[in-house]
């Protein structure tokens, strides 16, 4: 009889669904995605909503691809995760009351920007971590509030979006603390959802249930869903939920290390048994959310990152593409000293509605593009030290070292400076699903093939290539405080 070491991954976002099959050691044995996108709300105009049934035929076909190619006898369990946020209102029969809403809807904006009408921010930040995105789950309730009253006045439960896929599959809609953690309306140290919040808002808690932990059994799958996926009948079900979480989990981050995140923008999150959401860290636009695992948080902030490089390779380097492009650029950088010949760059403002644009500081004659794109790179690294000192203090903790992980993390150079700027080793690893490969760890556990995360982990081979801080770290020291001088500066342009 085979070893059951094989979980399947329900993986929905943004732009894709997937469904994925992957081992004990981190393999993937079979995987097949359709793109996804959202679709107009049919009760409000403009309005951005997921059509659940569309998402679930994909799941079913995907599922259906992975499994004619997958071991049924091997299967240890199934899970789904999803973005964060986005969930909805089950009536009594578990039928949804009203689609979900997207977190691309911009009906919330007005809601997101008139808060203090219902709490003071800094009250709500406090208590539950979450910086306040606009498309969070609480100004989501506050619009049904307003505009639905009657949806959840018939409401029996609300329910995220990983839930309503567990449910689809067979088991109970119970919601992860992940996805809790993810809806500005949970008390962060208790992985649940906060007592005064909902009184405020005049909802009551049974409208949210008990919470499950990642790796807690969710139920099995039942017929109707064994025919329409693939899967076999009686497969145990087990929660996972929020993909930012699984991400971190997946790549390897042990406490106190952080990962980046680096594709169009940079997230820097690090697991840490401490967090701190004062006005200070809402001004510096710290999130904070409930790990994985009990006990921990995830404390994070973003940034424009290959964005801005993507726009500045349109314009100076209009001539080439793909390969040939990043190649030439890289090795146009390589050829300049750092500082770039004094040129800095304030890549912040690129994607800062509240200013009126990017500021470029120390163009003459002789300024090349090369000169720009490695003023770039360095600046994007000042930012990303910034932010790694910023999350430190917030956690209580000393950082080691730094993972990185996305499409920035194949450019040498820009590794390479970001080790000097931090002075610290940075890890690029390659496996290029940490979030479906965190997930799987909870399914491995949860499925009784291991007593813990740790465990799951050491049997994964992440191929880790280390860049350690050059001798430039030291030239990197004084023009990081530079540039830190040069962005106060700025900021009253």
């Amino acid at each position: 009889m085979h070893k059951k070491d094989i979980a399947i991954v329900f993986d929905c976002g943004a732009t894709n669904i997937r469904v994925i099959a992957i081992d004990t050691r981190g393999t993937i044995i079979a995987s097949e995605s359709f793109p996804n996108e959202t679709t107009e709300d049919p009760h409000l105009q403009g309005g951005r909503i997921w059509d659940l049934e569309a998402l679930w035929n994909k799941f079913c076909k995907a599922s259906k691809a992975v499994m004619a190619k997958t071991d049924a006898s091997r299967i240890a369990g199934v899970t789904v995760t999803t973005f964060g946020v986005d969930g909805a209102f089950l009536d009594q029969n578990q039928e949804l009351l009203y689609p979900v809403i997207s977190w691309q809807c911009e009906r919330t904006k007005p809601i997101a920007a008139n808060i203090e009408k219902y709490f003071p921010l800094e009250e709500l930040y406090a208590i539950s971590g979450v910086f306040p995105y606009v498309f969070n789950t609480i100004f989501k309730m506050i619009w049904f509030k307003e505009n639905k009253p009657e949806v959840i006045e018939n409401a029996d439960r609300f329910a995220f979006i990983p839930s309503l896929f567990i449910r689809k599959l067979g088991g109970s809609p119970l919601n992860d603390a992940t996805m809790t953690g993810t809806s500005m309306m949970a008390d962060l140290k208790q992985r649940k959802f906060a007592k005064g919040i909902l009184q405020r808002l005049d909802l009551p808690p049974s409208l949210f249930g008990e919470i499950a932990e990642p790796g807690q059994l969710a139920g099995e799958v039942d017929e109707v869903a064994s025919k329409a996926t693939g899967l076999p009948k009686g497969s145990p079900l087990f929660f996972a939920g929020h993909d930012t979480q699984f991400a971190l989990i997946g790549s390897g981050a042990a406490l106190n290390q952080p990962v980046l995140s680096s594709g169009t923008w940079e997230i820097l999150m690090a697991r840490s048994r401490d967090f701190t959401t004062t006005s200070k860290e809402l001004a510096l636009n710290l999130t904070t959310e409930a790990d994985a695992e009990k006990g921990l948080f995830n404390i994070g902030q973003n940034w424009m990152g290959s964005g801005v490089l993507e726009w500045f390779s349109g314009n100076f380097y209009p001539e080439l593409s793909g390969d040939d492009l990043y190649e030439t650029m890289i090795r146009d950088a390589q050829s300049i000293h750092p500082g770039s010949h004094g040129l800095m760059v304030n890549p912040t403002f690129f994607s800062d509605s509240k200013n009126k644009g990017g500021t470029i500081h120390g163009l003459s004659l002789r300024t090349s593009r090369a000169h720009i794109y490695r003023a770039l790179l360095e600046s994007l690294a000042y930012q990303l030290r910034e932010s790694l000192e910023t999350l430190q203090k917030a956690g209580n903790f000393k950082a080691a070292q730094i993972i990185c992980v996305g499409g920035g993390s194949k450019n040498r150079l820009w590794n390479q400076l970001r080790a000097d700027v931090c002075n610290l080793p940075l890890q690029v690893i390659d496996h290029k699903e940490t979030t479906v490969l965190g997930a799987a760890l909870f399914v491995f556990k949860g499925s009784g093939l291991y007593s813990n995360i740790d465990e799951a982990r050491s049997g994964i081979n992440y191929q880790p290539e280390t860049f350690t801080p050059s001798e430039e770290k030291e030239v990197y020291e004084e023009l990081f405080q530079k540039n830190l001088s040069f962005k106060k500066k700025t900021q009253d342009f």
